[in-house]
């Protein structure tokens, strides 16, 4: 049985890995998300503007001003969820504050063999494996620092970088994000 770990352990590794943090995003939907503001707002079709004092913002801005690369592949769905669709207006913040963040249509993915769950994966040597229940809810992380298991996470992300679309090319070809 894996050590799980509430998220708050590993938060330390988003200021202190050297060159790369990278993510897969598996899920439909986050359970984080809902009921928020934003959501709330996004779901009214109302504008989420960039917000440059967002602590993942500055902590990104601060990251790769350093030279250091902060990037992510989302899986999609055609048509995509309303949590998909929330992502990729909301991300555009991201995005803004230097994060690349690229979609991958989930049919591709699964051509390719990629994962079925979510993970940060920290200069290629530290892969944290997020666990969630039935409704998308976080129940925390496993830090896995197993070299096969690292390097299966990394050959995941080579795939789906190669096959990912930017999310501002990507944003362009959604019909509506509302």
């Amino acid at each position: 049985m894996p050590e799980i770990l509430p998220f708050e352990h590993i938060s330390h590794l988003f200021e202190e890995f050297e060159h790369t943090a990278w993510r897969l995003e598996t899920r439909r939907g986050y359970a984080v998300d809902l009921g928020t503001e934003r959501f709330e707002r996004f779901l009214r079709g109302e504008e989420l503007p960039f917000d440059a004092t967002n602590p993942w913002h500055a902590n990104v801005r601060r990251q790769t001003g350093l030279g250091k690369r902060f990037e992510r592949v989302r899986l999609v769905d055609d048509p995509l969820t309303a949590g998909q669709r929330f992502l990729l207006i909301s991300g555009l913040g991201n995005v803004e504050a230097g994060e690349d963040i690229r979609n991958l249509n989930r049919t591709t993915a699964a051509k390719l063999g990629l994962p079925d769950f979510d993970y940060w994966l920290f200069d290629s040597r530290t892969m944290v494996k997020f666990h969630f229940d039935d409704t998308d809810h976080t129940l925390g992380v496993e830090v896995i620092e197993d070299p096969a298991q690292v390097l299966g996470a990394c050959q995941a992300r080579d795939a789906a970088w190669h096959h990912a679309i930017p999310t501002v090319d990507f944003a362009a070809r959604v019909p509506s994000a509302v």
